[in-house]
């Protein structure tokens, strides 16, 4: 059985969080979009597990609930992002960490240890005073099947590579913990290919995950991973994981890093940006503007820490391909700015978006498997002629930096100009 699974979201108990991110509406925008088990986020926020004893009930795959309001084939993982704080080499380190776990009185009795290290209901993903290592000795304590790794490996802030608060290598951040960690997740501003650059890594198998903070479909599953399980269940999913076992894990879907919002150096403040990695060394990565430093593009961190050429590929790795969400897509050939969210998911855009689920099927489908003709006939040409490009990889994308998410190219011919014309009264 083929499953799309998204391990890293949040609830509306996070900041900056949309009120709608609760389970069924989660459950809801999953089915549409194709995703099959979904990360509950913020399992350790007591408000949060009250509403998952709630809206959730064991289903009977072992370790993955269902949702009580009917939803066939979604299921949750308990899942958590928690913060740690600690010292390395008289610097302190902010480090994000992703936790699964295998039902909710894990998730529960995880909670109440950590409540002694901060405060876990303040907000759906907290922040702990210690040293990941003690983390990590402290989850496996309560259940070694859980699994914990960093998040977002790679963005500047609250990352264990990030340019301001992270560490060079893995043993840096988890000490003699580091063994008991199997996975990494590559975040939006990086793929696996920037990851293979660095050989430290080869041991780890790369996830990716959307960390959405809003159940619409142009966030929920923007990243994912791909399995294939005889009996699905938590612990096949965490097997499939730790052994990188190609059988079972099959890919990863990632954006397009530099679409990401920190893929090269720049200062939005000053509105200077995105320089690639040889202009922001030239810098001395300083703004010219104003001065003051300027936020380093993930690909430049990249580069300070690899040891192997662009383009290398370590044997046995787990593939991956490259997606963009339907909605960003749409809104892109219609004339509409796809960071302009609220157009994303009324008028135009969202009506050509439910058009083409409504007769094609999931979100994923769509992009990945329908006739480009049946998706003309559906939309447009011009719709059509995007997720072609979309699927051989010929997009252009201006990178995103500091905190500004990159921008799409699609038409550069007066072919496809002519052919956008008939959308831009929408």
């Amino acid at each position: 059985m083929k499953m799309i699974a998204d391990l890293h979201l949040h609830s509306h108990y996070s900041a900056a969080t949309s009120p709608d991110m609760t389970i069924p509406k989660i459950a809801y925008y999953a089915k549409i979009k194709g995703l099959k088990i979904i990360g509950t986020g913020d399992a350790f926020n007591p408000s949060w597990l009250r509403e998952l004893k709630l809206t959730l009930e064991e289903s009977s795959y072992p370790g993955l609930y269902s949702p009580l309001t009917p939803v066939e084939d979604v299921f949750f993982i308990m899942q958590s992002e928690v913060g740690t704080i600690f010292e390395f080499e008289g610097k302190v380190r902010r480090v994000h960490h992703v936790i699964l776990m295998p039902n909710i009185e894990v998730a529960e009795q995880i909670s109440d240890i950590l409540s002694f290290y901060g405060n876990v209901s303040s907000d759906g993903r907290p922040v702990f005073n210690m040293h990941p290592s003690e983390l990590v000795e402290i989850v496996l304590e309560v259940d070694e099947n859980c699994l914990i790794y960093p998040a977002h490996a790679w963005t500047p802030w609250w990352s264990i590579f990030g340019s301001f608060s992270g560490v060079d290598r893995m043993e840096d951040c988890y000490g003699d913990q580091v063994k008991k960690i199997y996975a990494l997740e590559t975040g939006l501003s990086s793929d696996p290919e920037m990851n293979w650059r660095v050989s430290a890594l080869d041991k780890y198998a790369l996830v990716s995950a959307s960390d959405a903070h809003s159940p619409w479909p142009f966030r929920l599953g923007r990243e994912a991973c791909v399995f294939d399980f005889k009996k699905p269940s938590y612990y096949e999913l965490i097997d499939a994981i730790k052994h990188k076992d190609a059988s079972r894990f099959l890919m990863t879907i990632e954006v397009d890093p530099a679409y990401g919002k920190y893929h090269w150096s720049g200062h939005r403040k000053c509105g200077f940006g995105p320089i690639p990695p040889s202009e922001a060394a030239k810098l001395n990565y300083i703004c010219p503007i104003c001065g003051r430093k300027l936020t380093k593009g993930v690909d430049d961190r990249v580069e300070e820490l690899a040891d192997r050429p662009k383009g290398f590929r370590p044997e046995k790795a787990i593939p991956y391909i490259k997606l963009l969400p339907l909605q960003e897509l749409i809104a892109t050939v219609l004339g509409i700015s796809p960071f302009n969210v609220r157009r994303l998911y009324t008028g135009k855009v969202w009506e050509e978006y439910l058009k083409l689920i409504h007769k094609l099927g999931p979100e994923y489908r769509v992009v990945l498997d329908a006739p480009l003709d049946e998706i003309a006939k559906v939309t447009s040409s011009g719709i059509a002629k995007a997720i072609a490009k979309l699927r051989s990889n010929s997009l252009k994308v201006i990178p995103g930096y500091d905190g500004v998410y990159g921008k799409i190219i699609f038409f550069e011919d007066k072919e496809d100009q002519l052919d956008l014309k008939k959308f831009i009264s929408y």
